[in-house]
């Protein structure tokens, strides 16, 4: 998997979140942004980034 791909999916979940006009979708994208964060996390320490991926926690 791809961590720029990761990330901007991440960016654009929150940016939706923002824009969001009713509390459900807010946090379903933020659910989603969250989903996002963790696979960037452990694709990190898959990497062997371990102390760049337990900071961003």
């Amino acid at each position: 998997m791809d961590l720029n791909y990761l990330f901007h999916r991440q960016q654009v979940s929150l940016m939706r979140a923002d824009a969001a006009t009713c509390t459900s979708s807010r946090f379903s994208h933020l659910g989603m942004a969250q989903g996002y964060a963790d696979r960037i996390r452990s694709l990190q320490l898959s990497l062997g980034a371990g102390v760049v991926a337990e900071q961003a926690v």
